[in-house]
This record gives structure tokens, C-alpha cells and sequence, in this order.
């Protein structure tokens, strides 16, 4: 057991690590945690979605604009360590970028879960953040390759006898998978429709499986509401700022909003009573609670 705190959080392009859980890890590394981020792909296959950013000499050279949008997003988040697991962009099915032989979707398994457990071993979080197990209402090949990768790095981490190249074991204590809920997409319409706006959450956004009933875990965004929209906007080529699901409702009502980030544990080896209001609830010694 190390004395310090690590959060590590594993997500597939750029951009994601500020949708998904921004306003956490900025809590987590004002407390004095540890904050690594791994990133799966560089994003190569996205659009570009802010007309403003969408010139010839952006396109050309978009997987480095990707990275600098990145750095600048984990810093503004609070990131100590940003990881490139170093695998392309894989696309949605049916584009050609799905077919690259160094997309991510396309790498061996064991490959690809023995840079994650080189990741852990090194950096030897106690707790580990992904992407859930159950994707329907968005699967995106990278992001089910990330769920399947975290959930057996976890559980070969530890393992002296798996990827003896990759490192020192160490075993993670807790896994959790990172969900919206269903409770905020309706707050967000309802508050929409309440103002006279036009909501960007179609009937099709209900009609995802809610995953609500799932949830042990919620981390209070006080004082942090503002990081997830700062960290997005450094995102350029990838945010427009004019977008109506990020931006259409005022910041100040996005804070009274479902002021939470929530969570599902997957997984643990301490024991902790649910619900949680903190992702190292049964890590932490006395002197580190809150």
C-alpha cells in the first residue's frame, strides 16, 4: 500500500477526459491526490465541429492540434501526468478509419492491456476510473476497447506472472465506470423547456438504458462546476462553443443542475459502505479524510 493517493482515470481521445469527470479529478488534485490520465488514441479519426476552427492548415495538421488541445485541458483540469497509450483513433464501424491496422480497436488485446498495466504499475493508483461496461447508447469502438482493457488491467496488475515485462506488481483497490445519468438529462431538459429554450436532448437521449439504478458513488462538483466547460473550450476543433448540450443553459444554472459527478464501483478490495461520496472511501487512513 503506498502512501499516496492516486487517481487514474483511462479515457479514448482527446477531449473526453473534460466531458467525463473533469470537475472530480480537479477535487481529487486539489486535495493533494495524484491525478493521471490515460489516453487511449489521439483522436486522428473526429471532426472537425467548430466552424471556426474548420481551415485547411488545422485539418492538415489535426493530430498535433489534438495534443496541444489536450495538454491544455489536462492542465486546466488539474492532471499531474498525462499518458498517450499511443494507439489511432479507430472511428465509428463502417469508416475507413475503422479499418487502420494501428487503430485501437484493431490492436491484439493482450498488447493493449499490457501498456495499461506498464501505466499502473508505474504510477500505482489505488483507484481507477473508466468507461462502463454497458455502452449502447454510444458505442463507440474505442470507448467499449477501453472498458474491455481497464476491467483486465486491473485484475492483471497485481499478477506477478502477467506482463513480467511491464513492471513491479500492483494491485488497484477500486475500479469504477463513470456514467451520466438519466436524473441529469432530465433536470437539464426540464430546465431547458422552463426557460424557453430550445433542449437538445431529442426523445432518443430517453430512450438509452438508464444506468441510475447502478449508481453507488456521487462526488460533489461544489466549487468545480466550472472546470468541466473551461476544460472543454480548450478542446477547439472539437467544441463549438455555440453548442446548445454544452453550452445552451447558463453556467450559473448548470451548477444547480445535478451538481455531481457519479459513479459505478465495479470493483473493490476494501471494504466500503454504499452510497459513497468518495471515490477513495475505505482507502483513505484518518488523518487523510476529509
Amino acid at each position: 500500500m503506498s502512501d499516496r493517493l492516486t487517481l487514474l482515470t483511462v479515457h479514448a481521445h482527446p477531449d473526453d477526459e473534460s466531458s467525463k469527470g473533469a470537475g472530480t479529478v480537479a477535487r481529487y488534485h486539489d486535495e493533494g491526490v495524484r491525478t493521471v490520465l490515460v489516453t487511449c488514441t489521439g483522436g486522428e479519426a473526429g471532426d472537425i465541429l467548430n466552424p471556426a476552427m474548420d481551415r485547411p492548415e488545422v485539418a492538415a495538421d489535426l493530430p498535433a492540434v489534438r495534443r496541444r488541445e489536450l495538454a491544455r485541458a489536462a492542465e486546466i483540469i488539474g492532471y499531474d501526468e498525462v499518458v498517450l497509450l499511443g494507439y489511432r483513433d479507430s472511428g465509428m464501424p463502417g469508416t475507413p478509419a475503422n479499418e487502420h491496422p494501428d487503430a485501437f480497436a484493431n490492436a491484439p488485446l493482450d498488447e493493449a492491456v499490457g501498456r495499461l498495466v506498464a501505466v499502473i504499475r508505474r504510477e500505482r493508483p489505488q483507484v481507477i476510473v473508466t468507461y462502463p461496461d454497458d455502452q449502447s447508447g454510444y458505442p463507440h469502438p474505442d470507448h467499449l476497447r477501453v472498458h474491455d482493457i481497464s476491467v483486465l488491467a486491473f485484475e492483471q496488475a497485481g499478477d506477478p506472472d502477467a506482463h513480467p515485462e511491464a513492471g513491479e506488481p500492483w494491485q488497484p483497490l477500486k475500479l469504477y465506470y463513470s456514467v451520466w445519468s438519466r436524473k441529469r438529462m432530465e433536470q437539464m431538459h426540464q430546465r431547458f423547456q422552463e426557460l424557453g429554450l430550445e433542449s437538445p436532448f431529442s426523445d432518443e437521449w430517453f430512450e438509452r438504458p438508464s444506468q441510475d439504478h447502478r449508481i453507488t458513488t456521487s462526488i460533489s462538483l461544489d466549487g468545480y462546476n466550472e472546470v468541466r466547460l473551461d476544460a472543454l473550450l480548450a478542446h477547439e476543433t472539437q467544441i463549438d462553443p455555440a453548442s446548445p448540450f454544452w453550452f445552451g443553459l447558463p453556467r450559473h444554472e448548470l451548477a444547480a443542475i445535478h451538481p455531481y459527478d457519479d459513479y459505478i464501483l465495479a470493483r473493490s478490495l476494501v471494504d466500503t459502505e454504499l452510497p459513497e461520496d468518495d471515490l477513495f472511501a475505505g482507502i483513505r487512513q484518518p488523518a487523510d479524510s476529509r
